[in-house]
């Protein structure tokens, strides 16, 4: 779905970059994380909100601001 928000000349980059950079940053962090706001509130559950209200975020922003690239032609700028 992503992917055809972006002219075929610049898909791969325009998608690559930010998933790496995320995948880095949220998944790199996510145990450090979790563990310190386990540490901080004392309960093992708690840690479990972090990728929780990440993942929500991530859908709700998807499904308002993702189009429907469905009946689109993807080659048209190319």
């Amino acid at each position: 779905m992503l992917v055809e928000m972006f002219t075929t000349r610049i898909r791969y980059t325009s998608m690559s970059l930010p998933y790496h950079i995320g995948n880095g940053w949220f998944g790199g962090l996510l145990p450090a994380t979790a563990v310190a706001i386990v540490a901080q509130t004392g309960n093992m559950y708690n840690g479990l909100w972090y990728p929780i209200v990440f993942a929500s975020i991530t859908f709700v922003v998807g499904m308002l601001f993702v189009k429907e690239t469905k009946d689109v032609d993807i080659y048209r700028h190319d």
